[in-house]
């Protein structure tokens, strides 16, 4: 360790004098994991900077960013690296392509591609470089080391394994069809709408549902628009049988009036008969305090 430990700062000796460095010293380094069922985070704190951290949302892939607590390096651009180790001759650093940065507390995010690199070189002992270029600052350097990144790591991918299936921005909005022309839920349609509710009890700030039911022109109009309600009906008893209040649902039934595609064929009759389903952020509605009785003045008498 010791060597490891001079072999950089030979590195670091040998920068450019301009070039200004944050890296944690050795014997400080850690790594944090926190997280919850929407998002997990696995980052190192840098001395005097910030943190480097790879973040993942619920339904995506990780990415990397750079927090920092001052606008020290404002704008202009980064390049990323997998540096190699000092004390692993013959490997030269992977030049993972660069980044524009801004001046707030989070100066960039990677593309998911450039994170999975990045972790992938920490498994493999190297460390995550970001080179910063601006006009007020010359080059920066910001590093994070791949000291007990494995166990971190370990840590992460637990977290990784409780996020939901998907993010809100994923799950807000979906949709059920009924390709048999009939009104029940079939199997597909039932783990659809089961994503969506299992977000709606991990998250109670998303609180309403909106239902647009749609048929396609077989039938009348009348006919039409009765399956279309009876579809979004189906729909909004599912949520209800789950633990959903029917205060929490707006149903709305359209016919044949919006079709998906032209009804010229069977197939495309299959995907207008349908229910879109819009999960919302509602507030609930705030009732105006009672007004105190005010006591009229008492008359003057002579």
């Amino acid at each position: 360790m010791r060597q490891r430990y001079l072999a950089l700062l030979s590195v670091f000796a040998s920068l450019p004098a301009m070039a200004l460095t944050f890296q944690t010293r050795l014997e400080s380094i850690e790594w944090k994991v926190e997280g919850d069922k929407f998002e997990c985070r696995l980052a190192q704190p840098i001395t005097d900077f910030g943190s480097g951290e790879f973040v993942r949302r619920a339904g995506e892939q990780a990415t990397f960013r750079l927090k920092a607590f001052n606008a020290l390096l404002g704008g202009g651009s980064a390049t990323l690296l997998a540096a190699a180790a000092p004390w692993q001759p013959g490997r030269a650093d992977i030049n993972l392509g660069t980044v524009r940065s801004g001046s707030g507390d989070v100066l960039f995010n990677s593309s998911q591609a450039q994170a999975g690199r990045l972790i992938s070189g920490l498994m493999d002992g190297r460390s995550p470089v970001v080179r910063h270029y601006s006009r007020d600052a010359g080059v920066s350097e910001i590093r994070l080391l791949p000291v007990r990144f494995s166990k971190a790591y370990s840590d992460y991918q637990g977290c990784v394994a409780k996020l939901l299936p998907m993010n809100f921005e994923q799950v807000k909005l979906g949709q059920v069809g009924f390709p048999g022309g009939g009104i029940e839920l079939d199997e597909q349609a039932k783990a659809k709408l089961q994503v969506m509710l299992d977000y709606m009890k991990a998250d109670p700030t998303v609180n309403h549902i909106e239902l647009d039911g749609h048929s396609d022109n077989s039938g009348n109009r009348l006919t039409n628009r009765d399956l279309s309600r009876r579809r979004a009906l189906a729909v909004m008893e599912f949520f209800k049988a789950n633990g959903i209040e029917e205060s929490q649902v707006t149903i709305r039934f359209h016919g044949e009036r919006y079709p998906l595609v032209a009804n010229t064929n069977s197939a495309n009759r299959a995907k207008n008969r349908r229910v879109n389903i819009h999960l919302q952020r509602v507030a609930p509605v705030e009732k105006p305090a009672p007004q105190a009785a005010s006591t009229p003045n008492a008359a003057a008498t002579s």
